[in-house]
C-alpha cells in the first residue's frame, strides 16, 4: 500500500483557488508570505500580478470582480503588508464586492495570541491582522491547524460569494504555510452551517401584492442599485424592466445598470443626481427599490422627505438594511434578487402591471427639459468644463467599454453627464469613496477583461497610488488615463469656499498642497502624454488618447469655476433661516413657480 501523497499547505491553497475558478492573484511579496508567494508563482492555473502597494492589490481585486463578475485573490505578507491592504478591503466590504485575501503571518509560536499575554507584539513585523479586519470581512481566520485548511478555504469561498457578497481573509502563519497535508484526509465544509434564513418566505405572494399595487398606482418608479450586478441578476433585471414598463431611475454608482437610450431610463436619483431622476422619485406614489441600500447619498440627511408620498417596496438580501433608522419602508422584502426575479416573472405571467405610458412620458419630458450639460458650459475659454469633457469622452466610446473613476470630480461629473451606451461600464467605490482608487481599479479591470480600460483620475487622487503607473507599464495594460487637473482637491475646495471662505486649507497650491508636472511623470514612466486646455482641442485629444497603443495619459485642465450641478444644497429663506432642501429642490435653485410646475405632489411648507 503506497503512502498518501502529501502537499504543502501553500500549494494546496493555490490549487484550491485555481480549481474553484480564480484565475488571477494581485500580490506584493514578503518574507512572511514566502511559501504563499512561491505557491502562487508555481500554480499553472493562476496568473499573478505584482503591484507596488498592497492597497492597490485589494483595489485591483475589487475592480476585477466588478468588471468580470469573477473572484480575484490578494496575497500580502505579515504586518504592514496586511495593514496596507485594509483600505481596499474596507471598500469591498461597504460596496458588497467579493474578494479573497490570503496573508502570510509569522510562525504561530511567535504570534501574540499563542502566549495569552497582553503583548503588543512578539514576532517580527507581527500583527494580529484577523482582529483588525474582522469588522470589514465576512470571514476572517488565522489558520493554526494545517488539517483545517480545506474547511476554511471552502467556507471562506462560500461566504464571499453567497448572500450579500464581501471580502474574506485567511491569515496563514509561516509554519502552517510550509506544513504538509494529505488532501484526501482533510475535512470539508458544509454550507448548511451558514444557510441564510430569509424573513420573507412567500415571494410569490409578495410579487402578486406588488403587481396589484402597480396596477393601482399612477406614478410608479423603479430605483435600481449596484446589487443587481452583485447578485448576478442584471439580465433578469433588464427583462423585468421590459415587462414592468415603468420609469427607471438609477442610484449613485449604478448608472451602468441601464443605458441612456433605453426607453425606460429617466435619470439619476440622489443628492448628486439630476433633476429628472429626483422629480420622478419625489413625485412617485409607488417606489420599488432593487439592489440599492438607500444610503445617505440617495435619501439625503432630510430622509423623512424622501419619496414622501410613495408606498415604498424595498428588496434587500441584508435584513439590517431594511431596518435602519433612516428608512421607513412600507413593504420590506428580505430576499435574494436571484429568488425575487423568478417570483416577479411568475406574477407578471398571471397579470400585467398596468399602463403607465403617460407617466413615463412625463418623466422623459423632464429629462429633456433639464439636461446636465448646459449650453453655457461650452463657452469657457482657457480650460475645459468637466461636464463637457464627460460628454465628449462618452460620445467617443463604443459599446462595451469599461470606465473606472476616482472620487470627487471624476466620479460626480461622470455619473451626472455620461450618456452610457449598451454594455458600457462605469464605476468607482461609493461607500469608501477613496482617493487613489483610479489607477489600481483600472489595472483590475484591464486584467479581468483583457481589453481597453479608461481611467478617470483627479490630479489629487492619482497621487495616492501613483506608483501603480509602473505596474501598468510593466504589463503593457491598455489603460487610457485622463488626469483631471483642477489644481488639487476641488470637491473639498468647494466645501471650504462655502463654509470657510476666508481660510482655505490643504486643497491646492494656493493653500499648501503641491503637485508635480504630469508630463515629466509620464515621460519617466515611458507613457505617451498630451495636454488639453480648450474645448477646441478636446475632441482630438480624447480620440488620440483612446486610439494610442498601450498605456496613454492625457492631462485635462479643468475650469475651476464649475461647481457640481445640480446638487442638493441648503437654501436661505426670505426670513434668513437656512433649511435643508428636499431632493426635488436641487441647486442652482429653480424659481418656486418652476419647481411647483414639476411637482405633482404638494410642496413642503418651506419650499
Amino acid at each position: 500500500m503506497s503512502a498518501p501523497t502529501k502537499v504543502r499547505v501553500a500549494d494546496y491553497i493555490a490549487s484550491f483557488l485555481a480549481g474553484h475558478g480564480v484565475r488571477d492573484v494581485f500580490l506584493v511579496t514578503g518574507g512572511g508570505a514566502m511559501h504563499l508567494n512561491d505557491a502562487f508563482g508555481r500554480e499553472r492555473g493562476l496568473r499573478y500580478f505584482a503591484c507596488h502597494h498592497e492597497q492597490a492589490c485589494a483595489t485591483a481585486a475589487e475592480s476585477y470582480s466588478r468588471a468580470s463578475g469573477r473572484l480575484a485573490a490578494v496575497n500580502v505578507t505579515t504586518g504592514p503588508g496586511g495593514t496596507n491592504a485594509i483600505t481596499g478591503v474596507w471598500g469591498a466590504w461597504v460596496d458588497s464586492i467579493p474578494m479573497f485575501v490570503v496573508s502570510g503571518q509569522v510562525k504561530f509560536e511567535t504570534v501574540v495570541r499563542s502566549t495569552e499575554l497582553p503583548l503588543r507584539q512578539l514576532g517580527d513585523q507581527e500583527i494580529d491582522i484577523v482582529r483588525v479586519v474582522s469588522s470589514m470581512t465576512k470571514y476572517a481566520v488565522m489558520v493554526t491547524d494545517a488539517s483545517t485548511i480545506r474547511y476554511h478555504l471552502e467556507r471562506a469561498l462560500h461566504l464571499a460569494t453567497h448572500g450579500r457578497p464581501g471580502p474574506v481573509w485567511l491569515d496563514i502563519p509561516m509554519n502552517i504555510q510550509g506544513s504538509l497535508v494529505d488532501p484526501a484526509a482533510l475535512a470539508g465544509y458544509d454550507p448548511v452551517e451558514d444557510r441564510a434564513a430569509f424573513e420573507t418566505t412567500d415571494l410569490d405572494a409578495v410579487a402578486a401584492d406588488l403587481l396589484r399595487r402597480l396596477r393601482a398606482a399612477e406614478r410608479p418608479v423603479l430605483l435600481v442599485g449596484t446589487g443587481v450586478r452583485a447578485s448576478g441578476t442584471h439580465e433578469a433585471f433588464l427583462r423585468a424592466v421590459e415587462r414592468l414598463g415603468i420609469p427607471v431611475a438609477v442610484s449613485f454608482n449604478a448608472l451602468d445598470a441601464l443605458w441612456a437610450d433605453h426607453p425606460h431610463f429617466i435619470g439619476r436619483q440622489g443628492t448628486i443626481g439630476d433633476r429628472a431622476g429626483n422629480f420622478a422619485v419625489q413625485n412617485a406614489d409607488l417606489l420599488l427599490v432593487l439592489g440599492c441600500r438607500l444610503n445617505i447619498r440617495q435619501i439625503s440627511y432630510g430622509w423623512q422627505n424622501f419619496a414622501r408620498h410613495a408606498f415604498k417596496v424595498m428588496v434587500d438580501v441584508d435584513a439590517a438594511e431594511l431596518r435602519k433608522p433612516t428608512l421607513s419602508i412600507d413593504l420590506p422584502v428580505h430576499a435574494d434578487l436571484r429568488a425575487f426575479f423568478p417570483a416577479l416573472d411568475r406574477a407578471l405571467d398571471a397579470g400585467g402591471p398596468g399602463d403607465h405610458a403617460s407617466w413615463l412620458a412625463w418623466c422623459q419630458e423632464r429629462a429633456r427639459r433639464y439636461p446636465v450639460v448646459l449650453p453655457e458650459y461650452w463657452k469657457v475659454v482657457g480650460s475645459v468644463n468637466p461636464y463637457c469633457f464627460m460628454e465628449v469622452l462618452f460620445r467617443e466610446l463604443p459599446e462595451g467599454e469599461v470606465v473606472v473613476s476616482g472620487d470627487g470630480t471624476a466620479s460626480v461629473t461622470s455619473f451626472q453627464a455620461a450618456r452610457l451606451k449598451k454594455g458600457q461600464r462605469l464605476y468607482h467605490n461609493s461607500g469608501s469613496a477613496p482617493m487613489g482608487f483610479d489607477l489600481p481599479a483600472a489595472i483590475g479591470a484591464a486584467v479581468a477583461t483583457g481589453g481597453r480600460v479608461v481611467c478617470l483620475a483627479g490630479d489629487g487622487s492619482i497621487q495616492m497610488n501613483l506608483q501603480e503607473l509602473q505596474t501598468i507599464v510593466t504589463h503593457r495594460l491598455p489603460i487610457k488615463i485622463f488626469v483631471l487637473n483642477n489644481r488639487g482637491y476641488h470637491s473639498i475646495r468647494q466645501t471650504q469656499h462655502n463654509y470657510f471662505p476666508d481660510n482655505i486649507v490643504g486643497c491646492g497650491t494656493e493653500s499648501g498642497l503641491g503637485f508635480p508636472d504630469f508630463g515629466k511623470l509620464a515621460w519617466a514612466y515611458g507613457i505617451p502624454f498630451r495636454r488639453v486646455d480648450s474645448h477646441d482641442a478636446l475632441d482630438a485629444a480624447v480620440r488620440e488618447t483612446l486610439d494610442g497603443e498601450g498605456p496613454q495619459m492625457c492631462e485635462v485642465f479643468l475650469d475651476l469655476e464649475q461647481v457640481f450641478a445640480p446638487k442638493l444644497s441648503s437654501r436661505r429663506l426670505d426670513d434668513g433661516r437656512m433649511i435643508s432642501s428636499p431632493l426635488e429642490d436641487l441647486a442652482p435653485f429653480l424659481s418656486r413657480d418652476e419647481l411647483r410646475e414639476n411637482m405633482i405632489v404638494p410642496l413642503l411648507p418651506d419650499e
